[in-house]
């Protein structure tokens, strides 16, 4: 099978991306894949180091507000439309899979021009923007969450879940220990994205600062840009403080706990190894759409959900308490959470794509 796979900008995008790029070789090893990404974004690192081959392409996202700047990156979609369909002539792709990103819009549209099958994947409750344009055109949408299903035509919509959570259920655990945590005590790891949030570090600072006689650990994760300046503080012993992990979902196998912003592959990790979680979505993000992705969570019983204009350490202790004190109700959360997981979602992906191209 030929495979052209388009996602950029965020790794809520690209790992989907690459989840699915891997499953369709691992599945059919006599596959091509050829990724186009944009010039100048995470994408354009990550997926070469992955030896997929990469095809950039010039465009930017336009703008609510500067409508001079659009008229320009108008004309770098067209530009970049028409090149997308020469390198689809010369590749010949059998489909077209497009995972979210202002970069799969010309990529999809030339497949279409083409007569070419295209695939689309939702991540999120609320639909990007580019998946809302495409949907019309596209041949198949794979949906994350159910609750997405009422933004699109019913009858091209597949429930396949996030391809990150194979990525999460195939990695090797990593321990706790290795951390510093203490194999007798239940664990809790907190964490509010990559490069972290200021905002959240600081509502964190007084909780972390409270829990000197509390009977866990906690690994706080700041993010890169915030670790020298919120290490400086003098935590207990129970509260480790490092700026990154490199493959959260190895150490959440260890983890009794975990506190998170709702962002979707996150989610699907979560889901996946089925982990007591209490999700607090950032309202800086499009369509507030991490709002809906936790509120899906908890409406499922599968998580709780705390907005950030809502949390104090008073709330979050109370939270936290009730799922390490309460086995019923941690129990409960467990089972909910493997009642919604989708483990296998890219292999329904390829079958899919192996479906459209017959």
């Amino acid at each position: 099978m030929r495979v052209i796979i388009t996602a950029g900008g965020t790794g809520g995008h690209i790992i989907p991306a690459l989840a699915i790029a891997d499953k369709v070789m691992e599945l059919d090893n006599g596959s091509e894949i050829l990724y186009i990404g944009t010039h100048n974004r995470m994408e354009k690192d990550l997926v070469p180091n992955r030896g997929y081959r990469y095809e950039p392409i010039e465009i930017y996202g336009l703008s609510k507000r500067d409508f001079k700047t659009n008229f320009k990156n108008i004309g770098l979609i067209i530009k970049a439309k028409k090149r997308c369909l020469k390198l689809i002539e010369e590749f010949k792709p059998d489909v077209v899979v497009g995972v979210g990103g202002y970069v799969t819009f010309p990529v999809l549209r030339a497949a279409k021009k083409l007569g070419i099958k295209t695939f689309i994947h939702e991540q999120n409750s609320i639909p990007g923007k580019s998946n809302r344009v495409l949907a019309h055109s596209a041949d198949k949408i794979g949906l994350s969450f159910a609750d997405s299903i009422k933004y699109f035509d019913v009858k091209k919509c597949v429930i396949t879940g996030n391809p990150c959570s194979e990525f999460a259920l195939d990695a090797k655990a990593t321990p706790k220990t290795k951390f510093g945590l203490s194999r007798s005590k239940k664990s809790i790891l907190i964490v509010q994205g990559s490069l972290g949030s200021s905002v959240m570090n600081n509502k964190m600072l007084d909780y972390l600062m409270s829990i000197d006689k509390e009977d866990y650990d906690v690994l706080y994760i700041t993010g890169k840009d915030h670790y020298d300046t919120f290490s400086q503080n003098k935590f207990s012993k129970n509260v480790k403080v490092v700026p990154y992990v490199d493959n959260l979902a190895a150490l959440m196998k260890d983890m009794d706990l975990i506190i998170s912003r709702a962002g979707a592959s996150t989610i699907s990790e979560i889901t996946a190894l089925a982990i007591p979680n209490i999700l607090i979505p950032s309202p800086y993000v499009a369509n507030n759409h991490q709002f809906y992705n936790a509120l899906s969570i908890k409406e499922a019983g599968a998580g709780d959900m705390i907005e950030e204009a809502d949390l104090t350490t008073e709330l979050l202790k109370k939270k936290i308490n009730k799922i390490l004190t309460n086995n019923n109700y941690k129990e409960k959360m467990i089972k909910n959470l493997k009642k919604i997981a989708i483990p296998n979602s890219s292999t329904i992906i390829y079958d899919v794509l192996k479906d459209l191209t017959k």
